[in-house]
């Protein structure tokens, strides 16, 4: 299982809708970067949700459901789209800040590349998230 983390401008789409939801296609991204972390994806993979915009915090956890296909919202250009559905809330949201100033954490995109909205996340990182959100994968 890989680690991953997906922003969301929570005013267009929030951890909220997708929890009511039950889950959704994770389409509109233009950065080729991103899509290349998009088509790594793969069934089972866990998923950190972070809300950008005034909130900047990780919020949930999701997992990816199915593979890799192509983004039906994109008029042009080799695109890639990915389903998620929710898991659970973090006990603890965790923020901006608090990422930028721990030690081992400091190093993600999040922190030092902020178009970027997906990135992955490395075991030893998703097991600090995972402890500072005070919440269990299982």
């Amino acid at each position: 299982m890989a680690y991953w983390l997906l922003k969301m401008e929570p005013a267009k789409y929030s951890w909220e809708k997708l929890e009511q939801e039950g889950g959704t296609v994770w389409t509109g991204t233009r950065n080729y970067q991103a899509r290349n972390y998009l088509r790594e994806m793969k069934a089972g993979d866990a998923v950190f949700i972070y809300h950008s915009g005034e909130e900047r915090m990780i919020v949930g956890l999701a997992e990816v459901v199915g593979d890799v296909r192509p983004d039906p919202t994109a008029s042009s250009g080799d695109w890639s789209a990915i389903e998620i559905k929710p898991l659970k809330p973090l006990n603890r949201v965790i923020s901006l800040d608090e990422i930028r100033n721990t030690h081992g954490l400091s190093v993600m995109p999040l922190a030092s590349q902020s178009r970027l909205t997906v990135h992955p996340v490395s075991e030893a990182q998703a097991t600090m998230l995972l402890k500072i959100g005070k919440t269990e994968m299982g």
